[in-house]
């Protein structure tokens, strides 16, 4: 099946340098592009895509709030976000804001394209040595967002081995190397993951990540 993609960004060249980098590729279709945040959430309720590339800092709307906007109108589509520089608090805000992961805007063709490809089949923690410095960052600020209370009390409902995984997710770890480290089979490891998602309330692996910090079960460092 064709991924399809948005294109959420200000500066026309990097739309027009995305689109071609990623319409080159037999698996993937640029099926629009917006110009700032406002219209990227229409786009995306005009397009349905999959994956939505958005910058942080564009006009109207930002994308931190574009992407709040689209994670909670539309469960379907998923936001990478695009930065200039890893270590970005608005990246982090964005994580919280439902994005799925972040790409840097220097990424190669082949990484742009497999970010895409990773976020659409729904792996969504990308580059996880990064995303792991980038959440551990900023969960050390004073006044780092606190978990909410509602997803703090769903904790509880985590079985000894569901909160070993979600701490191992937390630390960057992928599935093959959760289940080499537990010692079970991949499979069992998806079943975990899933179940954790569920009874957090949580989109992905990047969202269960910055639980894991801000619960304060992975201590930053």
């Amino acid at each position: 099946m064709t991924i399809r993609v948005l294109i959420a960004d200000d500066q026309m060249m990097v739309r027009e340098g995305f689109s071609v980098l990623l319409n080159a590729m037999p698996d993937i279709e640029v099926v629009g592009e917006a110009v700032n945040g406002r219209q990227a959430v229409e786009k995306v309720r005009e397009l349905a895509p999959d994956v939505v590339l958005m910058d942080i800092r564009m006009p109207e709307l930002n994308g931190i709030e574009a992407t709040r906007e689209i994670v909670a109108a539309d469960g379907a589509a998923k936001v990478l976000v695009l930065t200039t520089f890893d270590l970005d608090e608005y990246v982090y805000q964005a994580l919280r804001a439902g994005a799925s992961g972040f790409l840097l805007k220097d990424a190669s063709a082949r990484q742009l394209a497999d970010g895409v490809r990773i976020v659409a089949a729904g792996e969504a923690l990308l580059a996880p040595s990064v995303t792991r410095r980038l959440i551990t960052e900023f969960s050390k600020l004073s006044d780092a967002p606190r978990v909410l209370p509602s997803a703090q009390a769903a904790y509880g409902d985590l079985t000894e081995r569901e909160t070993e995984v979600l701490v191992l997710i937390a630390q960057g770890l992928s599935n093959g190397e959760i289940a080499g480290r537990l010692v079970v089979a991949e499979s069992t490891i998806k079943t975990h993951v899933s179940r954790i998602l569920v009874k957090l309330g949580l989109r992905d692996r990047t969202q269960a990540a910055v639980f894991a910090y801000e619960a304060r079960l992975v201590t930053p460092g």
